[in-house]
């Protein structure tokens, strides 16, 4: 919590939902008396550049000032939208475990343990973090794209899925790409991940080769998927997304095993 002076120049994520504050397509820099901000209210959630890193939840301000979506945001450098992403994740924590799962009774935000905490039982109950499994599948010089009905512009990218209980990471990545495409993958192998907070989620990447079947996609899941070569690939997921980094990791081993 940010205590006696509100005169420190300071980051400040200040969000509802998956919506953040932002000026000129960045994280408001400055104090909070200029941002007239309600520092007994702000938590630090890290540092950029040798400055504080506050977060505040766009209901405990007086006047709301014009939010965006996280997405529009991806452009930014991966500290400053994992920091976005991390305020995102602690909003949507005090929105949606304001009751103890364990007693019933009302949760209160403990500021020390960063974490909502039970007035009777005291049991602290920690961000609520939703493990997805996101792969580029391989064969010779293509890879498997698909096409979502929540995209409406025609945007292509790589199978994606939550992880089922009882379930490693690699069986979720062979289980989501057979489920949504009807395709055997094998040799599967960690890339690197994401902190994706829409509204909690981590989402972690893998790479695949081919194994097996025809493509036959799920179309309560999807609305297409096909094979493409680098000469041929379709609108993509937006730079800042895993899902690009997949891509464009694949592309360039295709090209660069081609030559």
């Amino acid at each position: 919590m940010l205590k006696n002076s509100d005169e420190k120049n300071a980051y400040w994520c200040v969000v509802s939902g998956t919506e953040v504050w932002s000026v000129d397509g960045d994280i408001p820099f400055g104090t909070a008396e200029q941002f007239q901000l309600p520092v007994s209210q702000a938590v630090q959630i890290g540092s950029y550049q040798d400055s504080p890193v506050y977060w505040l939840n766009a209901d405990e301000l007086e006047t709301v000032p014009e939010l965006v979506s996280l997405r529009s945001l991806l452009a930014l450098d991966t500290t400053r939208f994992h920091l976005l992403s991390k305020a995102v994740q602690y909003g949507h924590m005090t929105q949606s475990q304001r009751f103890c799962p364990n007693c019933g009774g009302r949760n209160y935000f403990n500021h020390n343990q960063t974490a909502m905490q039970c007035q009777d039982c005291r049991t602290l109950h920690y961000p609520r973090i939703s493990p997805c499994v996101i792969v580029a599948v391989r064969k010779e010089n293509q890879i498997l794209l698909a096409q979502h009905p929540r995209h409406k512009t025609g945007m292509y990218t790589v199978i994606a899925g939550f992880v089922e209980s009882g379930e490693t990471l690699e069986e979720c990545v062979a289980r989501e790409v057979q489920e949504e495409t009807g395709l055997q993958i094998t040799n599967i192998r960690y890339f690197g991940s994401q902190p994706w907070a829409f509204p909690s989620n981590m989402m972690m990447g893998f790479l695949a080769e081919y194994a097996g079947g025809e493509v036959k996609p799920d179309y309560s899941e999807l609305s297409d998927a096909q094979w493409f070569s680098p000469d041929t690939l379709p609108e993509l997921a937006p730079k800042g997304t895993i899902a690009r980094e997949l891509i464009e990791h694949t592309v360039a081993t295709i090209l660069e095993q081609g030559k």
